[in-house]
């Protein structure tokens, strides 16, 4: 047993000290990588001519064309585009993942966003196109932002980086969506947009966002989503602006005017529109396990109308989904892959000669800690090897793979004659295209002092709170009598709240801790989510749409006893007739803070917005709806555009 015992640890000794040395010459590798990073982080020469600066982006001590801000864009691209090796093009195709390190520093090694340290990326693989992880404050991202592009000057070419992200605005980041910090304005969700239905306020917020993602360096809007939200339990639900496709059009172009412009410039971020042509319906709802889907005969026509209104606002990109549109007669693909929608559909019926950048994790699924969270999304093809799935998601007409990397099984498509060299250009083009127009070429660099100044500044904070007044909705105002109104409230009585901070609260009313001590009892809710496995796919989206027990058991007691006012946090319809009947006083946000929320309560900001979808009465109701179709569904709770006034 002795022996066995010895024998057991000489083993665990050599396979402890095999770790200890990769270990140590991993960390070794990387920091000899990021010291010669490091040393390389200057700026590159600058040539002077007629007055003004160019940045000499090959270092060849003379100014070529892709270099002079004063040549048109197709010659600058055509020049570069001459330059460059197979590799460097096939680096522009690829739209991985990329984190940030402490107080702004490049990310030194692999790690949990990304598989490769930063160096690599940019340095070794030829990558200049990067989604934006992480939510580090605005100095901090700004500093980040001029190292990286300070690391691809010293590239052979020079090519800039272009950064991306998620949406960044929203309150609620209640599908892990969203990547947020304290630095930013506050707006509410897309929805909250939608219940103002405002193309003007739209634009607005659009405009705001667009200086802040400057300011720290980000120049790609990975939005908006113009998909509608015609089946109740649709993931992302609270992105969109909701299932009115007319209304969804006209602020899906007002989004893209406030982010682009007119036309892309130096000042602008380019959106990349999703989900092409539209995300629902689908056969089940549950978000990246989405299937059948989109067949002509069932309201395609009308899901597509806020992608036409985004093509009629020159949105810069635009991205396919996962589904599958059904009813076709040959293949049965993921719509990443399917040249009937990308090619015939949005680039010979459309005209569209903008970026197609796929879904992300099409090639290979979503990864963490080596638990895969999301498999790889390939209906049809599941079989192939990831060179075949490369080869066909460019054979369906996309320029760009979100989320992967996979640069030489790219290169190796071409050098075997599967993908031919011109094929790469034309996707090289497009993307360099977005580059130069948004200046990126001549000036890339942000100030992280300015940064501080831009981003959350006074008038930006507060349009943000006055969006989350103007967005809640309200759904009922019930007195002790059929013709009585319990809101507005009368500021200094004593209430009770639930999840509201108290020192907000203290400057309407007197806060007490117990609910029998209170005139009346204010609470906040979200909708809580139905148990469910540990599958990451099943977290994002509910199915049940009723408030789970024991918490509405526990909460129409607090009615019962108390006239209560409650405000329901809408990330996606609700089934709630108890809740409504009970209450005295009921409201829908999506996306407000406290103070905003009682402002309407107690009558400092009248209530003016519309439900921008409707809510069933039950969840029978709700199932028997046609995932496709529109308010559509049985003796609805509240109909879309519902929403009282206090004048009502």
């Amino acid at each position: 047993m002795k022996k066995l015992f010895k024998v057991i640890l000489y083993f665990l000794l050599i396979a402890l000290g095999i770790i200890l040395v990769a270990t140590l010459v991993f960390n070794a590798y990387y920091s000899v990588l990021n010291k010669r990073a490091g040393k390389e982080l200057e700026e590159v020469p600058q040539l002077a001519l007629d007055g003004e600066l160019f940045r000499d982006l090959n270092k060849n001590g003379k100014l070529d064309p892709y270099e002079d801000h004063r040549q048109p864009v197709s010659i600058r691209v055509e020049d570069l585009l001459s330059r460059m090796t197979l590799e460097e093009k096939v680096g522009l195709m690829w739209h991985p993942p990329i984190g940030v390190g402490d107080q702004g520093a490049l990310q030194p090694k692999p790690g949990i966003v990304s598989s490769v340290s930063t160096y690599n990326a940019v340095i070794q693989k030829k990558l200049n196109h990067f989604n934006l992880l992480g939510a580090p404050g605005a100095e901090a991202l700004a500093t980040w932002s001029n190292k990286l592009q300070r690391l691809a000057e010293q590239t052979r070419l020079g090519i800039p980086i272009s950064i991306s992200t998620v949406p960044r605005h929203g309150l609620s980041n209640s599908n892990g969506m969203d990547l947020q910090n304290e630095d930013w304005s506050r707006w509410p969700e897309p929805l909250g947009l939608a219940a103002i239905g405002d193309s003007l306020l739209v634009a607005d917020f659009g405009r705001i966002a667009r200086q802040e993602y400057r300011a720290v360096g980000i120049q790609v809007a990975l939005h908006p989503q113009a998909d509608l939200a015609t089946g109740p339990h649709r993931a992302p639900f609270s992105k969109t602006f909701g299932e009115d496709a007319r209304l969804a059009a006209k602020l899906t172009a007002a989004y893209i005017y406030g982010f682009q412009g007119s036309k892309l410039g130096k000042n602008s971020v380019a959106c990349m529109t999703k989900h092409w042509p539209g995300s629902d319906p689908k056969e089940t709802n549950i978000q990246f396990e989405e299937k059948n889907q989109l067949a002509p005969s069932r309201k395609f026509a009308y899901h597509l109308l806020p992608f036409e209104a985004a093509l009629k606002a020159s949105t810069a990109m635009m991205m396919p989904y996962y589904g599958t549109a059904i009813d076709q007669k040959s293949e049965h693909l993921d719509m990443n892959f399917d040249k009937k929608v990308i090619t015939q559909l949005l680039r010979q019926e459309y005209s569209y000669e903008g970026v197609v950048c796929s879904e992300w994790g099409i090639i290979e699924g979503i990864s963490f800690l080596g638990y895969e969270l999301v498999e790889a999304k390939n209906r049809g093809i599941e079989d192939l090897s990831i060179e075949e799935r490369i080869a066909k998601v460019i054979a369906a007409g996309v320029d760009q793979f979100g989320g992967n990397m996979h640069t030489r099984q790219l290169i190796r498509l071409v050098e075997k004659g599967v993908v031919s060299e011109d094929r790469i250009d034309q996707s090289a083009r497009r993307l360099l295209r977005v580059k130069f127009e948004l200046g990126l070429f001549d000036q890339p660099f942000v100030d992280p002092e300015k940064a501080t100044e831009i981003v959350n500044q006074k008038s930006f904070r507060e349009q943000g709170k006055m969006a989350q007044r103007r967005s809640i909705v309200l759904l009922k105002n019930q007195g002790n009598t059929d013709t009585s109104k319990i809101l507005p409230l009368k500021k200094g009585i004593k209430i009770y709240t639930e999840n509201i901070d108290r020192a907000v609260a203290s400057n309407y009313a007197a806060v007490v801790n117990r609910l029998e001590e209170a005139d009346l009892a204010i609470l906040r809710m979200k909708m809580p989510a139905e148990p469910r496995t540990s599958n990451f796919t099943e977290l994002v989206a509910p199915v049940d749409l009723n408030i789970q027990e024991p918490e509405r058991s526990r909460l129409l007691k607090v009615m019962q006893k108390k006239p209560t006012i409650v405000c329901l946090y809408l990330d996606r319809p609700a089934v709630i007739p108890e809740i409504t009947d009970q209450c005295s006083g009921l409201l829908a946000d999506f996306g407000a803070e406290d103070d905003a929320v009682l402002d309407v309560i107690f009558g400092d900001f009248k209530p003016e917005a519309k439900l921008p979808f409707e809510l069933p009465s039950s969840m029978e109701a709700a199932e028997t709806q046609k995932e496709e179709v529109p308010y559509d569904s049985k003796g609805p709770l509240f109909p879309f555009g519902f929403g009282l006034t206090y004048e009502d």
